[in-house]
């Protein structure tokens, strides 16, 4: 793709960037064969390829609209078009530009300023477990579509405390902890049974993606640069294997750490040790299993891989494969590779799309008729459970 960007921003290190993006973008069209957003409105400018032109005008020099970040704001961030783009277009990253340029450009009504400041902040408040509690307490009083939203808390594990030689650092998320605690303390037993011992590192609060996705950029690089003063002493002890999350939306954030700062003389070098010594839950597993793990109970699932996994991380068919291992029957289903409609806090933001998705995807699975749909993130989890009685569980709650 020619290109043309404002001298000033050319000179910058995010418009080097994101012209080189530009330029290897070859207007195929691919991505939208795979975009959701595009699925459902059948607007050029709600996918990728749109999308890219639109940040392509901007950082050109032409004056964004409301209508511009309208269509920014819509896209999931999913990266399906990353997976299926055939000249590896970077579109998350020019995404990550164009909505910070435009954040700056374009004055947000004060309503929607008011609403996504409020919503970043009660995430990462107290107040939203003593939320999650207080609604838990009075479900039963709700209406049934309420109830639905509202998630019921899974049983709690014993969980093992063995000693081992080997040590893997769990980080505790933000909301999963109020959410589903069930989630962690299911892979502190698994990580026992594959002979490692976890090492819970109490949260110092968001991995940093709920920041960076509502555009609040410095909150996030704070957050981010906390998280590693935090762990990376933690990191550097003996026998220290990996650091990790249950929450492929954090894991995928994580991963990222390196390039968020990258040209930061302090922590460039320290994100990147963090992100290099990242490995997902179910990479641990492929790497120390060895048939440690045996199933309890067989059960027909289908197993929902988050975008976060498949696409922001390039993990594809491992838990499948474990599952398939452990005597699962495994359902497959149409569009698996679509996002769920979850996407962070898209499920509140643009709670219409969120909802299509969601029942589309839950259209899909229920046709095979699993007793239980299991995944690998608790947003996903959250959001597929307020649209079924199928119980949805994360896959480590599963395999524990």
């Amino acid at each position: 793709m020619k290109t043309s960007l404002t001298p000033s921003f050319l000179q910058s290190d995010i418009g080097q960037q994101a012209n080189d993006i530009l330029r290897n973008c070859v207007h195929c069209g691919f991505c939208n064969a795979t975009c959701p957003t595009y699925q459902i409105t059948g607007d050029e400018l709600d996918g990728p390829r749109g999308r890219i032109y639109l940040i392509k005008q901007v950082l050109e020099g032409n004056k964004p609209s409301a209508k511009t970040q309208l269509h920014l704001d819509r896209c999931l961030t999913c990266r399906n078009c990353e997976t299926t783009c055939p000249s590896g277009v970077q579109y998350s990253r020019l995404l990550d530009t164009g909505r910070q340029v435009i954040e700056e450009t374009v004055e947000r009504p004060l309503s929607q300023k008011l609403f996504r400041t409020a919503l970043r902040h009660f995430l990462l408040s107290p107040l939203f477990a003593l939320a999650v509690t207080t609604s838990r307490v009075i479900k039963p009083l709700m209406p049934k579509t309420i109830k639905r939203s509202i998630p019921s808390k899974n049983p709690l594990p014993q969980v093992k405390n063995n000693v081992h030689n080997k040590k893997i650092l769990l980080i505790e998320g933000c909301v999963q902890k109020s959410l589903q605690p069930s989630i962690d303390a299911a892979a502190r037993n698994v990580f026992d049974s594959l002979g490692l011992q976890t090492i819970m590192v109490p949260s110092s609060g968001c991995c940093g993606a709920l920041n960076h996705h509502l555009s609040a950029e410095s909150a996030a690089l704070k957050q981010i640069r906390t998280n590693i003063d935090v762990w990376l002493p933690l990191l550097e002890s003996d026998e220290v294997e990996a650091i990790t999350m249950t929450a492929s939306g954090c894991g995928v954030m994580l991963r990222d750490y390196q390039h968020v700062l990258r040209n930061d003389a302090v922590y460039a070098e320290k994100a990147k040790r963090v992100s290099d010594a990242y490995l997902d839950p179910i990479e641990i597993v492929h790497r120390y299993n060895d048939d440690k793990l045996q199933n309890k109970v067989k059960k027909r699932i289908a197993f929902h891989p988050p975008c976060t996994l498949q696409h922001g991380q390039k993990i594809i068919g491992q838990v499948e494969s474990l599952l398939n291992s452990l005597g699962y029957e495994l359902v497959s289903f149409d569009d698996s590779h679509l996002c769920c409609g979850s996407a962070g806090t898209y499920s509140i933001t643009q709670k219409k799309l969120s909802q299509q998705l969601r029942n589309n995807k839950l259209g899909h699975i229920s046709l095979h008729m699993p007793e239980m749909i299991v995944t690998a993130n608790i947003g996903c989890q959250t959001h597929l459970q307020s649209g079924t009685e199928i119980p949805v569980r994360h896959w480590l709650e599963v395999v524990s």
